[in-house]
């Protein structure tokens, strides 16, 4: 099987299932409390109800915990099902291994923690602040390089599921 076929096909399902589990899998109280802390609290406002909670720390870590076991299953699911599709044989041991760096890196940036999450971190350490915190003229700073970490993660995390992939 040659490498870099093998690589381009499992970064690109994995790439097109990481939008499906970010913004098609996660639910709205994920989305929201993810981030939660018992410093900076989250009222989420159930939609159908109309009744509202607050969450701390607890909910905030349970609810990231709950967003990334969906995301990385939907990306076991599609990468699976898209490279059994396109005859690759993926080694279990490197899936397993580029499965645990997606979910670990996942869950680091979409702590975010106001003034503790590391992407916020990252930004203020590298003169990203201010990009960080845009969210005008169509922008979202935090959402963009948001996006970034995880694409980098997922590059190295496609090039992982390539050792020892064979053809079916």
């Amino acid at each position: 099987m040659h490498r870099p076929a093998t690589f381009a096909a499992l970064l690109g399902l994995t790439r097109a299932a990481s939008a499906i589990g970010d913004f098609w899998v996660q639910n709205d109280f994920c989305a929201r409390v993810k981030g939660a802390s018992d410093a900076a609290p989250v009222t989420y406002e159930d939609p159908a109800s109309k009744e509202k909670t607050t969450h701390g720390t607890a909910d905030g870590r349970k609810a990231c915990l709950h967003h990334c076991l969906t995301y990385t299953t939907t990306q076991a699911i599609v990468a699976g099902l898209g490279a059994r599709a396109l005859g690759i044989r993926v080694h279990p041991g490197a899936a397993a291994a580029a499965l645990a760096l997606s979910f670990g890196t996942h869950y680091i940036a979409d702590r975010r923690v106001p003034g503790h999450g590391v992407l916020e971190k990252l930004a203020d350490k590298t003169g990203k602040t201010n990009f960080y915190k845009l969210a005008d003229f169509g922008m979202n700073g935090a959402f963009h390089l948001d996006n970034s970490w995880h694409h980098g993660w997922e590059t190295v995390a496609a090039l992982i599921a390539t050792t020892k992939a064979t053809a079916r």
